[in-house]
């Protein structure tokens, strides 16, 4: 049988935490609980988890640093993460994925829908054993099977999610995608589809795969339209 997949859950709200627990553990996961970020980081340290669920607003310190943290450090760069907060607001949002956490989630939310982002943050971290294509633009390769983007042979910094979208737009190079038809491509992704969320890990795919991401050319916005990858990277201003 296979071992049950193991989650992280960081939030000072006990009657919160213990709930979602109990709920992802009927469904089939191992869960450990921590109340403070000291509590989740000294968790990170000895075990080896599959996801981590953060809270932004913890009594020791602001998840959005915590995120910054783990983004930094090889060993948790690539952890999938997702941001459970009451605050509500766009900006919070955005700046949480420009950090690097792969979803969002607004409290209260339904369990159902919380094991759903969670289902589809591991499906995206585990990689297609049919998808071991490697597609090449010049210096930039996309490996599907490894999901990873190298530059020049070097890795790319780029989250689960950000891999995927990079992955969905230089299939199909050369033809535009609305944002509506990525999400679609990006299949059992739950999260939101507010425009916003896109254009932000657009921009840091952008950095991570262009030689200057303020004069892209390889991820081109159309504007009204939605993005398109380049073939040809002399193909490149921003139509």
């Amino acid at each position: 049988m296979a071992q049950a997949q193991r989650l992280l859950l960081i939030d000072d709200d006990a009657r919160l935490a213990a709930m979602v627990g109990d709920y992802l553990r009927q469904a089939g996961f191992e869960v450990d609980v921590a109340a403070t970020l000291a509590a989740g980081r000294a968790r990170l340290h000895d075990v080896s988890y599959d996801a981590l669920l953060l809270d932004l607003m913890l009594p020791d310190g602001d998840g959005l640093d915590f995120t910054r943290t783990l983004r930094g450090d090889a060993r948790t760069r690539r952890l999938p993460l997702l941001m459970l907060t009451a605050r509500g607001e766009p900006l919070d949002r955005i700046v949480g994925l420009e950090l690097g956490a792969d979803d969002y989630l607004g409290k209260p939310f339904e369990p159902r829908e919380l094991l759903a982002r969670v289902k589809a943050l591991l499906r995206r971290a585990q990689p297609e054993a049919t998808a071991d294509e490697v597609l090449r633009f010049g210096r930039l390769e996309i490996d599907l099977g490894a999901r990873q983007a190298r530059r020049d042979g070097k890795a790319c910094d780029l989250t689960g999610h950000q891999f995927e979208l990079l992955a969905v737009l230089a299939q199909v190079a050369g033809r535009t995608l609305s944002r509506d038809q990525i999400m679609d491509a990006l299949r059992g992704h739950p999260m939101e589809a507010f425009d916003r969320s896109i254009d932000v890990h657009v921009s840091r795919i952008r950095a991570a795969i262009e030689d200057d991401p303020k004069n892209p050319q390889r991820v081109l916005t159309v504007r009204g339209v939605g993005y398109l990858f380049a073939k040809r990277q002399d193909a490149g201003r921003e139509a």
